[in-house]
């Protein structure tokens, strides 16, 4: 079973330009899922949203091509996929040459896929793959993430790695409805220690949560490791006990690194996957 430890995380890296899927690194999720209380069935659904900034590689004629990639990674898969060996991997395409867009994304979906399911009997749900070329980048949008923002709360803050404790909500009057922001989550990579930046939109039916106690339960991730898709499962498993909410939903978009950002959702009920829009600091 692969570890963070043993992959390509804080080591010097020869950089690889010519096409090689085995570069590709993945991690289970079980391991961090039982540390947090999470068992099969799982109880949320939702998908990791990446986006690659920095694709590029030759036409038939040798002729450099650039692109943006999305991938929606559903939930359910085995595993995650480090994500320098995704930005190595991504890197080995820069001097091979593909006949066309619609065949990088063919071989981008399945090692991508391959890798998420690897070691399992059988894949129960595919990554989606969308290569997006240079006459659609007038189309890319950025759009802040909507709802009544936290931030403005004047709190006093002094926990920096979570404590779910902090979280509150009042049972005592009727559910209400309502989606909050906040722009101050950060965490730190589970290896390098490296800072991760990012938003959190959490929409929820059920009784109000306290949103001064949110806002430092959010702070309080500062100092804490783990990669961004457990900060978000944590962040969701953590508000479902101590705030018991009718229905839930966290969604966090990180600053990229390396070329790609990540950003998971989950939720405790079906909906529509977000369009995978940028903010305005990825």
């Amino acid at each position: 079973m692969n570890t963070p430890e043993q992959s390509q995380l804080g080591k010097t890296s020869t950089y690889v330009d010519q096409y090689n899927p085995s570069l590709l690194f993945p991690l289970p999720r079980a391991a961090k899922r039982t540390e947090i209380g999470i068992t099969d069935p799982l109880p949320f659904f939702g998908a990791d949203l990446w986006t690659a900034f920095e694709l590029s590689w030759l036409n038939h004629r040798g002729k450099p091509e650039v692109a943006l990639a999305h991938f929606t990674i559903p939930c359910e898969t085995p595993n995650i996929i480090e994500s320098k060996s995704f930005k190595l991997y991504l890197n080995s395409f820069n001097s091979t040459r593909f006949d066309s867009v619609e065949a990088v994304q063919e071989v981008l979906r399945e090692d991508v896929n391959e890798a998420l399911w690897r070691g399992a009997p059988a894949r129960q749900s595919s990554a989606g793959v969308r290569v997006i070329g240079q006459e659609s980048f007038v189309l890319q949008k950025v759009q802040e993430l909507q709802g009544l923002l936290l931030d403005r709360l004047d709190i006093e803050c002094s926990d920096y790695t979570p404590r779910p404790e902090l979280l509150k909500a009042d049972h005592e009057n009727p559910p209400i409805s309502e989606t909050l922001v906040s722009h101050l989550l950060k965490s730190n990579c589970l290896v390098t220690g490296q800072p991760d930046w990012g938003s959190v939109q959490i929409s929820y039916t059920g009784a109000a949560i306290h949103q001064e106690a949110l806002l430092q339960y959010i702070v309080s991730f500062r100092n804490h490791n783990e990669f961004h898709e457990q900060c978000v499962e944590r962040i969701f498993m953590d508000i479902t006990r101590q705030c018991r909410p009718l229905k839930l939903s966290v969604y966090a978009r990180y600053t990229r690194r390396g070329g790609l950002d990540i950003n998971p959702l989950r939720t405790s009920h079906p909906m529509a996957i977000p369009v995978n829009t940028r903010s305005a600091r990825q």
